[in-house]
C-alpha cells in the first residue's frame, strides 16, 4: 500500500450526508494511503454532476443510483457510458410534508409512527378531499427525474392508490433548496436525503411522514459513478480508489466515529449544517416534528449488509421504474445496457486482496429476505437484509418482463 498520493482522481459530490464515504476517503486519509490524490468538488445540482462527468470534468462522482443508467441509456442531454463499481450506502431518505399537509393528514388518521401504509392512506384521503373541494393538487418535489427519490415516492403513492401523474404534481428541486422551497410555500412536500429532512423539522416548518428504510428496507441509494472510458484506461487507479472507499465506509459505519464524522460533514465546504442535524442519519434516531421522535432500524448504512456492493438487481429495479413511469421503452437492448451499468466484477477484483466478505452472486431477489440473514460469501461472513418492500411485493431480476407487466396492469386498474 502506498503512503504517497501519486494518482489524481477528480470527484464531484452533492451536499448530502450520503456523500460521507467519498468525503471521508479524501479528508481522513484513506485515499492518500492507497496512493490516490482525491480532489473533491461540491456541486449545486444533480444535473451539474451528470453533465460534468459526461464531458470529463470529473473522473468519478457521488451519483443517484439510477443516474448512470440514464446516462448510458441516452436519457440525458449529454449521453455518456457511466458505470457503477461501488455503492455508497443503503437508505437515508425521508418524505417530509408541510405542517399544513400534516394537519390535513392527521384529520384522516395519520400518526407520527412513519408507517408507509397508514401515511399513504391519510395522504390519499386528503388528496381526494382537496380534489372534491376544487383545490389545486399538492406539489411534491424530488431531486431529479432519474433518482431513487422519484421512484420510491411514486412507488409508495401508487401502492397506496395515489396516481403520481394525475393526483399530485411532481417537480424537481435541488436537495439544498428543499427546505427553503417548503418554507416559501412553493412545494407541499418532498422526498430527499438527509440532512434536508431534519433541517425542515429543526426549523419547525415540516414533518417527516415516512422513510425509505421502511418503504424498501436496506434499499439502494447513492453510488460512485465512473466514466467507463476513464475506468478502462485507469484500472489500477480505480481499484485503489475502491479500496480507499471500502476503508472509509467501514470507518463511517463505526459508532465510535460518529462525532468526528458529523463534525467533518458539518463544515461549510461539505454540508454547512450544524453537527446536531447530521446525527439522525448516523443514529437512526429521527425527530419527526412537534417533539415526536422515532428510532429507525438500518435508517442509513454506509458499510454493513453489503452496502457497498453494486447489485445488478438494484440496477434492474431502477430500470423497471424508468419503464413504469414512461421514461424508457422496455427492449432487450435497453435491459442489457441497464444490467451492465452496475459492475460487481470490478468491486470484487479490487477488494479480493483484502480478504473481506464478498457476495457470491451478482444479483438477488429483492424483497425476499424478511429478517437479517447470513449468506454464503467469498471471504468473511456476510449478513444481508431484511430487504422487504412495505407492500409485500417481490422483485426477481430474472423475471423483469413479468414484473413490468404486473406494474402496468396495476396502474391500469387503479
Amino acid at each position: 500500500m502506498s503512503t504517497t498520493a501519486s494518482h489524481q482522481v477528480t470527484a464531484g459530490f452533492m451536499p448530502l450526508f450520503d456523500s460521507a464515504v467519498l468525503v471521508a476517503a479524501g479528508e481522513m486519509g484513506f485515499a492518500a494511503r492507497e496512493g490516490i490524490a482525491l480532489k473533491l468538488h461540491r456541486e449545486t445540482s444533480w444535473a451539474n454532476i451528470r453533465d460534468r462527468i459526461a464531458i470529463g470534468h470529473f473522473d468519478v462522482a457521488h451519483m443517484l443510483g439510477p443516474m448512470p443508467l440514464a446516462c448510458s441509456l441516452g436519457l440525458t442531454p449529454l449521453a455518456s457510458e457511466t458505470i457503477v463499481p461501488f455503492s455508497l450506502g443503503l437508505g437515508g431518505n425521508c418524505v417530509t410534508v408541510s405542517n399544513a399537509v400534516w394537519e390535513g393528514m392527521a384529520a384522516h388518521g395519520v400518526v407520527p409512527d412513519l408507517d408507509p401504509a397508514r401515511a399513504g392512506a391519510a395522504l390519499g384521503a386528503l388528496i381526494r378531499e382537496r380534489a372534491a373541494a376544487g383545490r389545486e393538487p399538492l406539489r411534491f418535489a424530488v431531486v431529479h427525474p432519474h433518482s431513487g427519490h422519484n421512484y420510491e415516492l411514486r412507488y409508495w403513492l401508487a401502492a397506496c392508490g395515489i396516481d403520481p401523474d394525475r393526483d399530485i404534481e411532481v417537480v424537481i428541486v435541488p436537495p439544498p433548496f428543499m427546505t427553503d422551497a417548503l418554507a416559501a410555500g412553493r412545494i407541499d412536500g418532498y422526498c430527499v436525503g438527509e440532512p434536508w429532512n431534519s433541517a425542515a423539522v429543526a426549523a419547525g416548518i415540516g414533518r417527516i411522514v415516512t422513510v425509505k428504510a421502511l418503504l424498501w428496507r436496506n434499499s439502494p441509494e447513492k453510488v460512485i459513478g465512473a466514466r467507463r472510458s476513464w475506468a478502462e484506461e485507469n484500472p489500477e487507479t480505480l481499484a485503489a480508489l475502491l479500496r480507499a472507499l471500502h476503508h472509509s465506509a467501514r470507518w463511517c459505519q463505526d459508532p465510535a466515529n460518529r462525532g468526528e464524522l458529523a463534525a467533518l460533514m458539518a463544515r461549510p465546504d461539505f454540508l454547512g449544517q450544524p453537527e446536531a442535524i447530521q446525527m439522525p442519519i448516523l443514529t437512526g434516531q429521527l425527530q419527526l416534528g412537534a417533539g415526536e421522535a422515532r428510532n429507525v432500524e438500518d435508517f442509513f448504512l454506509p458499510f454493513d449488509k453489503a452496502a457497498n456492493f453494486p447489485w445488478k438487481s438494484h440496477a434492474l429495479w431502477f430500470y423497471t421504474q424508468m419503464v413504469r413511469w414512461g421514461q424508457l421503452a422496455h427492449t432487450p437492448q435497453n435491459l442489457a445496457i441497464a444490467r451492465d451499468c452496475y459492475r460487481p466484477d470490478l468491486y470484487r477484483s479490487a477488494l479480493k486482496p483484502l480478504g473481506v466478505a464478498l457476495p457470491g452472486a451478482n444479483a438477488k431477489v429483492e424483497g425476499a429476505l424478511k429478517v437479517a440473514t447470513p449468506v454464503g460469501s467469498a471471504g468473511a461472513s456476510l449478513v444481508l437484509g431484511p430487504d422487504g418492500f412495505f407492500d409485500g411485493q417481490i422483485f426477481d431480476p430474472d423475471k423483469v418482463d413479468a414484473y413490468i407487466t404486473d406494474q402496468k396492469s396495476a396502474r391500469k386498474s387503479a
